[in-house]
């Protein structure tokens, strides 16, 4: 299939509706435009060089976290929920009641996260494990009885009230199954010649398009493509994730989206996912670099702590990964007693490293805010 002369599908008459029934995509793709070469160019070099930084910096995992919790937040955003990054390092009993709902479904996305790149050691990307991911995305909050874990056997839609006002009618549930099947034989076709990066972009507006599940498309769509990078061995670790410059152009992906379905064009959409890839990608690496600054610099500033260097070091590592803490957490995360947990919080605002962002004279909480602001701006 060439873009240029590219058909995306047809809409099928329904009854009182019309869905959009998409071509199958497991095939091979062309294309003569000479700026995908170059955005691809760009976006597999700045990807290549996020991937070192994730290969280099030692307990890499510590960091790796935080962009988990910052995909989370903001993929849910985009969703509707009103979970700051804050509140979403908070416990649930930290966060106000009227918040706990969009905050149960914000970790439900972080555990999604977890479990599938963990799954991808033993289970390939497949739509097993995307269904997998679904229960867990959905478990306990709103949506929890749209058919969890299961492609959708009934119609929905996107936008409106229903299906005679909705801006968009994916296809019929009696063919989810199949398109989904094609989709995911895609994914693995090693007869074909696609670059991952044009084949994974493919491969989210086909997800988005064919709407497989009754709730939590768009998170489960976002989420396919670190799975599909790391799946696919184009990076070590799940540090890279589009929510963040898809809600920064909303409107600019739900229309490059619509381009494709509308007017067949497939290049806007390819070149605006690779531009994604590469500023997301150059955004991870210069987070990474300021990261081990800021490791550096707040290493050298505790060697002055003497005997209590040591438990600062834990410290810090529990702040890398949680860097909203109580002296609670330092007390469980370290074992040590509640007198030694106040004594090195107050050494670590001391030094600068945390900073307490509560205002309440009893269980204080607080934020090793330099570190969180790398992951807010």
């Amino acid at each position: 299939m060439k873009f240029e002369t590219f058909k995306a599908g047809h809409w099928q008459p329904r009854y009182q509706y019309k869905s959009f029934e998409p071509v199958l995509v497991n095939h091979e793709w062309t294309w003569e435009d000479p700026v995908i070469n170059t955005l691809l160019e760009a976006a597999n070099r700045a990807l290549g060089e996020l991937n070192a930084f994730s290969l280099i910096i030692p307990d890499i995992d510590l960091f790796i976290q935080m962009h988990v919790v910052k995909e989370a937040q903001t993929s849910s955003r985009i969703e509707g929920t009103q979970t700051g990054i804050d509140e979403a390092l908070m416990t649930e009993e930290q966060v106000l009641p009227e918040k706990r709902d969009d905050w149960r479904e914000v970790h439900n996305y972080i555990a999604a996260v977890n479990t599938a790149i963990a799954e991808l050691d033993d289970l390939p990307l497949s739509n097993r494990l995307l269904k997998q991911t679904h229960t867990t995305l959905m478990q306990g909050v709103r949506g929890e009885h749209k058919q969890p874990g299961e492609f959708r056997i009934s119609q929905n839609w996107i936008g409106g009230s229903g299906v005679s006002d909705a801006v968009f009618i994916p296809p019929h549930p009696q063919e989810v199954n199949e398109m989904m099947s094609d989709l995911e034989k895609f994914w693995h076709n090693d007869a074909i010649t696609v670059p991952h990066l044009v084949r994974i972009a493919i491969s989210h507006y086909q997800f988005e398009t064919i709407h497989p599940f009754l709730d939590g498309n768009g998170r489960i769509g976002r989420l396919l493509i670190p799975l599909y990078l790391v799946g696919h061995g184009l990076l070590a670790k799940p540090s890279l994730y589009l929510s963040d410059f898809f809600e920064r152009n909303r409107a600019s992906y739900y229309d490059a989206l619509m381009r494709v379905r509308v007017s067949n064009d497939i290049i806007h959409w390819v070149r605006f996912f690779l531009r994604g890839v590469a500023e997301t990608a150059t955004k991870g690496r210069d987070v990474f670099r300021q990261i081990l600054e800021l490791r550096t610099e707040t290493e050298q500033s505790i060697l002055g702590l003497g005997k209590r260097t040591p438990n600062a070091r834990q410290a810090l590592n529990l702040l890398y990964r949680k860097p909203i803490i109580s002296a609670s957490d330092i007390e469980r995360s370290l074992e040590v007693s509640t007198p030694t947990a106040n004594v090195l919080i107050r050494d670590l605002i001391r030094l600068g490293i945390l900073v307490e962002v509560s205002g309440q004279q009893r269980w204080r909480i607080y934020a090793f805010h330099r570190y969180l602001s790398l992951f807010v701006s």
